[in-house]
């Protein structure tokens, strides 16, 4: 769960900055600095690690999802890691327009990462523990799912 970091302070980044519009309090401003700097941080931690689980595991790699999840990841880092040296030089300045794009741009890649995240775990029980038996009706789920894409070939083996 190292993703709840990075989600919250890109969150927390976009609501800096529109306090900040709002206020003209510099608190604010040196609050967004501080805020994407962090999610940048733990998000290459988390993407470290999503990308070793990414790598090792040949059931994760078979999902369309996974890959959608990653590439949405990775342009959230890059939006996040812009956003925050954007503001490295001048935390009041870089607010508006640039910052606030930046942030709301952030909060969108989020929420596509988090759904096709959300996706792997609810839908294919990516990175969920498992009794033997519900792991063994999970793969049973899979091969029908398996045999279902594959053209001509019938759900149920006995037809």
């Amino acid at each position: 769960m190292m993703v709840t970091f990075p989600i919250a302070l890109v969150v927390a980044t976009l609501a800096a900055d529109l306090f900040w519009w709002l206020t003209a309090d510099p608190f604010f401003p040196r609050l967004a600095l501080w805020a994407s700097g962090w999610g940048f941080a733990f998000g290459v931690l988390a993407g470290i690690a999503g990308t070793a689980e990414l790598l090792a595991g040949r059931g994760i790699r078979r999902r369309p999802e996974s890959w959608t999840h990653a590439t949405a990841a990775m342009m959230l880092l890059a939006v996040i890691g812009a956003n925050w040296g954007l503001r490295l030089y001048g935390p009041a300045e870089a607010v508006l327009p640039w910052g606030l794009f930046l942030s709301v741009g952030g909060l969108l890649f989020v929420g596509l990462a988090g759904w096709q995240g959300g996706k792997l775990v609810f839908e294919h029980q990516m990175g969920v523990m498992m009794n033997e038996d519900r792991q063994a009706e999970h793969a049973e789920e899979e091969a029908e799912e398996e045999r279902a894409a594959l053209p001509g070939v019938a759900a149920d083996p006995a037809r």
